[in-house]
């Protein structure tokens, strides 16, 4: 398995690494979504290096799950002012 896990928040959001601090910092719903897509990106991450079997049908369904939170993670990013 690779040392750097892709799709992490900092990856996909680099110009929001302030925005997603003080989201950290200041907002608890935001610190439960961006750990369960950690938790999420971590689990689809093993499943696709195969260091972890999963079926088709529980792979598909993390990503979706990973694209949801995806979604909402960007919405707040969006609200946070400059």
């Amino acid at each position: 398995m690779s040392a750097h896990t892709p799709h992490e928040l900092a990856d996909i959001f680099p110009e929001d690494a302030d925005a997603l601090q003080r989201l950290k910092r200041d907002d608890a719903h935001f610190v439960r979504l961006a750990r369960r897509h950690h938790e999420v990106n971590r689990a689809v991450h093993r499943i696709e290096c195969e260091a972890e079997a999963a079926s088709d049908e529980r792979l598909g369904a993390l990503r979706k799950e990973r694209l949801r939170l995806l979604d909402e993670i960007a919405m707040m990013l969006e609200q946070v002012p400059a």
